[in-house]
């Protein structure tokens, strides 16, 4: 079986893409760069830009499923920078889609999409996506979510997966900046301590993957045109935090060395307003409103569907996923 990936160099693509080779696929992936990671596993690399329809309709022929794990991901940004790639390139990864009489897309959605004013405990997919979000990353991914739910028929099959807080070998973005940020005795606890979150070892997330592609295979109308919310846990974020930290021989963080949800905000809202008064979109501003709700409030969420749905389950567990950073 031939199957298109979108963004099967970055951290979580790559583990789909090497589980995806590893059962004897024929994959081709579709990025800006080269990676010659891919390359070497025999993985056929398309440089292209999402916004180009006419580059994507070209590199899809003949495929038969379609993964669109790409997206921009960041805290902070212009909002034209984040629906250009997350909406806009998904609505002509659909486009493609259907050019070349491919019927199944697997889209990598995120909880984010769901995140707005207040936290979540144990929530299911059935929560509407929020009136106002602080994330511009969040609000471009739920409207390419959206896209790609309503894009269902019984002729196109679709279907959203949510992972929470990926990590483990390969990141180069949740854990190197929490570490970084310790080493240089830069990070307080957001909150009082207490929160709880869920997390995803990368492995167990590209597994979820998988599992969507064996149901679209046997059962696409069972999953068509649903998200599912992927982790586990809850943990204590901050608990989970100080193992990383330890692991890494850092001092944990403790609750003397903390500031309030409610302050944090207001000093995320605070570099928000002053980068966008003088343009600077292309750094991480030290604290911004999501930023601050994420660290402080709880949100984890009930991953019965997937399980049943997707019969997926994580195979590696924190314990060993903690063992195996580099």
């Amino acid at each position: 079986m031939k199957v298109f990936i979108t963004g099967g160099g970055g951290f979580l693509g790559t583990y789909i893409v090497q589980k995806l080779v590893k059962r004897g696929y024929s994959v081709t992936n579709f990025s800006r760069s080269r990676y010659p990671h891919l390359e070497n596993i025999g993985v056929h690399c398309v440089q292209g830009d999402l916004n180009n329809v006419d580059e994507l309709v070209a590199a899809m022929k003949g495929h038969e499923v379609c993964f669109h794990v790409a997206s921009k991901v960041a805290m902070w940004g212009k909002k034209e920078d984040f629906l250009r790639t997350n909406y806009k390139g998904t609505q002509n990864v659909i486009h493609a889609c259907k050019k070349n009489s491919i019927n199944k897309l697997i889209y990598t959605s995120t909880p984010s999409v769901v995140f707005g004013e207040h936290g979540f405990e144990g929530e299911s997919e059935e929560l509407p996506y929020p009136k106002k979000s602080y994330s511009r990353y969040g609000m471009s991914k739920a409207m390419a979510e959206k896209l790609v739910l309503e894009s269902a028929n019984d002729e196109f099959f679709t279907v959203a997966l949510r992972p929470h807080l990926v990590f483990g070998p390969g990141d180069q973005n949740l854990i190197p900046r929490l570490v970084e940020s310790a080493r240089k005795k830069k990070l307080k606890m957001i909150g009082n301590g207490e929160n709880k979150v869920d997390v995803l070892y990368v492995e167990n997330a590209a597994d979820a993957h998988l599992c969507a592609l064996d149901k679209m295979l046997t059962h696409p109308k069972l999953i068509s045109g649903q998200a599912f919310f992927l982790g586990q846990g809850p943990v204590k974020l901050w608990e989970f935090i100080n193992k990383i930290l330890i692991h890494y021989g850092i001092d944990p963080i403790d609750k003397s060395n903390k500031l309030s949800t409610r302050l944090a905000f207001t000093i995320g809202k605070c570099f928000e307003a002053l980068s966008s008064l003088f343009g600077l979109y292309n750094w991480n501003p030290p604290m911004t409103r999501f930023v601050a709700l994420q660290l402080g409030e709880h949100h984890y969420y009930d991953h019965t569907k997937a399980e049943k749905l997707l019969e997926w389950k994580p195979k590696v567990d924190l314990d060993e996923a903690l063992g195996r950073l580099n």
